[in-house]
């Protein structure tokens, strides 16, 4: 199973983050599986933004869920993530991985992570 995130390294303020997950080796309609994305910033801990369960229903973290949005592609296997309103708060290695069994399972798959600056 292999994940890898794309996207534009580097975001103007108040834009609109956007990554996709290109996902290989496991589709991500099939059960159980949870398509989570995660950050980190620069000298803090993995921060858990939210995820799209095998279904299609998502979740997402309290502290960014107003501002934050997945959606999937099914015909290529993709899911995506985008972060509205962006600050320099938000520069940070976004990683895509892949939960299994239930929300909050063991991360078993991860993408290589990308970095994401927020600057002007």
């Amino acid at each position: 199973v292999q994940l890898q995130e794309s996207g534009p390294g580097l975001v103007k303020p108040s834009q609109t983050l956007s990554l996709t997950c290109t996902v290989s080796g496991s589709s991500i309609t099939t059960n159980f599986y949870y398509w989570n994305w995660i950050r980190q910033a620069p000298g803090k801990e993995l921060e858990w933004i939210g995820c799209m369960r095998y279904s299609g229903s998502t979740y997402y973290s309290p502290s960014l869920e107003t501002r934050t949005s997945i959606s999937r592609d099914t015909s290529k296997n993709q899911f995506t993530l985008q972060l509205s309103s962006v600050t320099p708060d938000d520069t940070a290695v976004y990683f895509c991985a892949r939960a299994d069994d239930y929300l909050g399972g063991p991360l078993t798959f991860w993408g290589q992570g990308t970095q994401v600056t927020v600057s002007s």
